[in-house]
């Protein structure tokens, strides 16, 4: 049986990482994202998982590949939000260069950089810095697979990120998706 406290503080805590990633993608005049954003979370294929995993200092998809081995949640989750870059994993047309990370649009990597700010501000509380969504992804980088263009951008912002701050990072990323492209 799953402890009560875990269902309202899994709540508590997608609500409030959801509440974050949308008020950010709102600066930034991604009003769909900021409102679709994570809902999926909210769904039974998910929403047990994290309950059942929840810990409350990191991914509730981590505990479940650390006991199973890979996480059926995650699973669900990657592949219903355009904002992991997981999803853009995929074939190309020559099968012999095997699965490889796709560009993604500009919308959904702004959209993966609000969502890693908002994890690392839930995740880390009183010790969040604007430097946290840099360190986390420097810990990962070497097992991304993910479209160059796409890593180039990402590393971009998220290294501008840390040394002048959300203020200017949002105006620069306002300046982006006026133009479209990267």
């Amino acid at each position: 049986m799953v402890p009560f406290h875990n269902i309202k503080n899994h709540v508590k805590t997608i609500t409030e990482h959801k509440l974050l990633v949308m008020k950010y993608c709102f600066q930034v005049g991604l009003y769909r994202q900021g409102l679709l954003h994570d809902l999926s979370k909210y769904g039974a294929e998910e929403f047990c998982s994290g309950v059942y995993y929840y810990q409350g200092n990191r991914s509730p998809h981590a505990a479940a590949r650390e006991i199973c081995g890979f996480s059926e949640a995650w699973l669900h989750h990657k592949g219903r939000n355009k904002h992991h870059f997981e999803y853009w994993i995929d074939y190309t047309a020559r099968k012999e260069e095997g699965l490889v990370g796709h560009k993604m649009p500009l919308k959904y990597v702004v959209e993966m950089v609000m969502d890693r700010i908002a994890a690392s501000k839930v995740y880390k509380g009183k010790e969040y810095t604007s430097g946290s969504p840099l360190e986390y992804y420097e810990r990962e980088k070497p097992f991304i697979l993910m479209d160059r263009q796409t890593k180039a951008l990402l590393e971009t912002l998220l290294r501008m990120l840390a040394e002048k701050g959300e203020k200017r990072t949002f105006a620069y990323i306002r300046k982006l998706l006026r133009k479209g492209s990267y």
